[in-house]
């Protein structure tokens, strides 16, 4: 027989159970048959719906919110973080073992999630694989239904992921990422900032910033020009991106010079060279040709006719 419990101005449901190590913050509300570990810590004014769980070493910030049937947390080694103000919807899984064939049971894994952040239902995200590594989602970003973030995934801030969005292992989103209903990223995958995939994309090289990709498998399809207008971009930095990505990828002379050579033109040129937000995307091309780096995904040449 449970006891109803009311700590201050928070609410224990009688038929939840909450290990008396727990730490429960001032204000918190604990709906019917919900589940608290020994080692879980609530911050302020966190809402759990019935039948939602908290296991193992895990920390919620302020004003976090677990709909029905969340669960965050596991009881591994290691620890999940989520920061404030942040939705964890019906049914998502968040903070649980990788499913790495690599990782070794007893191995500590993290995961840290940053703030605002809505995670939708039936979404689930892993720790990471190795204790040297961590998942790690950053700040505002929508992540639709049914999505999946794997083991050491990197995602940055105010992304937008549309539902079953699957991401791989080691894949990294950088910032202002919007991906298309089921798009899947293939493992160590970088996706640069203000980028957007279509729905139904596969892709598997990455995708420099500020492009837009489809298809199976996926290609370049040009820049995210209304991305970059609703992010607040000028009106002369669109232009001058759209001037370096023709010259880089639809040269008017295919046979005149390398890809390479054309980089390096743009880069060299008098206009061009001085405006950041070329220099950025040039970056983002280069790096991903160093070592260990999957390329950029497909291009399609261009003729005159």
């Amino acid at each position: 027989v449970f006891e109803e419990k009311k700590e201050g101005t928070s609410f224990i449901h009688p038929t939840a159970i909450v290990h008396p190590n727990a730490v429960i913050g001032q204000g918190v509300s604990v709906g019917p048959l919900c589940t608290i570990g020994p080692s879980a810590k609530l911050g302020n004014g966190c809402q759990m719906h019935p039948s939602s769980h908290i296991f193992g070493n895990t920390e919620l910030g302020s004003h976090c919110v677990l709909m029905t049937g969340a669960v965050v947390g596991d009881d591994l080694p290691g620890h999940t973080v989520i920061g404030c103000n942040n939705i964890i919807g019906h049914h998502a899984v968040v903070g649980i073992k990788c499913q790495d064939m690599k990782y070794k049971l007893g191995d500590e894994c993290f995961l840290d999630v940053g703030d605002n952040n809505e995670i939708r239902e039936f979404t689930s995200i892993h720790r990471s694989s190795k204790s040297r590594d961590r998942t790690v989602i950053g700040d505002n970003n929508l992540i639709m239904g049914s999505c999946h973030i794997a083991h050491d995934c990197k995602i940055g801030n105010n992304n937008i992921f549309a539902n079953t969005t699957l991401l791989a292992g080691h894949v990294i989103v950088e910032d202002y990422v919007h991906t298309g209903g089921a798009t899947v990223v293939h493992q160590f995958c970088y996706i640069g900032s203000f980028s957007f995939i279509g729905g139904g994309s596969v892709v598997s090289q990455d995708v420099p910033k500020y492009m837009m990709v489809s298809g199976d498998r996926a290609e370049l399809r040009g820049l995210n020009f209304e991305g970059l207008r609703r992010s607040g971009f000028q009106v002369t930095e669109i232009k001058s991106l759209r001037i370096a990505y023709r010259k880089i990828f639809m040269p008017s002379n295919t046979n005149s010079m390398g890809f390479d050579e054309r980089l390096s033109e743009v880069e060299h040129n008098e206009d061009l060279g001085s405006v950041p937000a070329v220099c950025s995307m040039l970056q983002s091309i280069r790096d991903s040709f160093t070592e260990n780096r999957r390329g950029i995904c497909k291009f399609r040449q261009w003729s005159s006719s």
